[in-house]
């Protein structure tokens, strides 16, 4: 019996020993969504609910050479970055994606963990407008890291008009598309919003219910990861950052406490959402 091939996406990103966020994460929403899922690794971190305790980086060479072995031989319909902790890291993985033709990219700026930790420094930053941006399919930043990438000062007291002037804003660093997540904002509601080159006077909302959870660790990488996924199945990119929000939402819906500290998001839970549906 012939087996159909999978959509194949790839995470470049940093390990999360506590399983919510980084690879492991990722690779959990790749699953989820019915996508084969490859990692390179960047970092490895010492976490937990309580924080970032420790991390070490992996050399910028081990990274080029991960990219290599992955995308010369199985290749990937979809690549989403996360944690590039300095500019080397950023400029090894640019150098792989321009060799190999990388189309769908989604660059996730992982600079700050929840907890504060830093985890790309000032150069990393700098590099990914320089070479990274240029070349992303989707930029996909929370408003601590879009202020970042801008050099402005943050500012979470937003409106919605306020937040797509800032998507626009980060157009001009060469994405083709921004997903702004306003998870950071206050209000009943969580609003995220998408700009496109090709649309540039447009602004798309995505709006739904604030979830009353503090257990939301490794909520930017499921979306990240699940606009990923759903780029390397075909999906049209509003419809996968729809349908990422939405994936996203039911694991907040279903995250649960961990140790001490905050808890993490249910990977599961978009899935046992459909299979209870039928």
């Amino acid at each position: 019996m012939s087996i159909p091939a999978r959509p194949l996406a790839m995470t470049v990103a940093g390990s999360d020993s506590g399983g919510g966020a980084g690879i492991q994460g990722d690779l959990k929403t790749f699953q989820e969504l019915g996508v084969y899922g490859m990692s390179v690794v960047t970092a490895v971190t010492a976490q937990n609910s309580r924080g970032v305790q420790r991390v070490e980086h992996v050399s910028p060479d081990m990274v080029e050479a991960q990219l290599e072995c992955v995308l010369s031989d199985i290749g990937a319909d979809a690549v989403k970055t996360g944690m590039l902790p300095a500019a080397a890291h950023v400029e090894a993985a640019a150098k792989s994606f321009a060799r190999h033709r990388v189309e769908r990219l989604v660059v996730d700026p992982v600079g700050i963990a929840t907890d504060g930790s830093v985890l790309m420094d000032g150069g990393a930053f700098d590099a990914m407008k320089r070479h990274l941006l240029p070349m992303a399919e989707i930029l996909t930043p929370n408003l601590p890291e879009a202020f970042r990438l801008l050099d402005m000062r943050a500012d979470v007291n937003l409106t919605t008009a306020d937040m797509g002037r800032l998507a626009k804003r980060l157009l001009a660093l060469g994405p083709r598309h921004v997903f702004l997540k306003g998870g950071h904002m206050g209000g009943a509601e969580s609003v995220d919003v998408l700009v496109s080159a090709d649309r540039p006077y447009e602004a798309r909302l995505f709006a739904g219910p604030r979830m009353p959870t503090s257990h939301t660790h490794g909520t930017g990488c499921a979306t990240a990861s699940a606009i990923a996924a759903l780029l390397a199945k075909g999906a049209h990119l509003e419809e996968a950052c729809r349908m990422a929000k939405a994936f996203v939402a039911d694991a907040i819906a279903e995250a649960f406490p961990l140790g001490d500290g905050t808890g993490s998001l249910w990977h599961g839970a978009f899935a046992e959402k459909k299979r209870f549906l039928r």
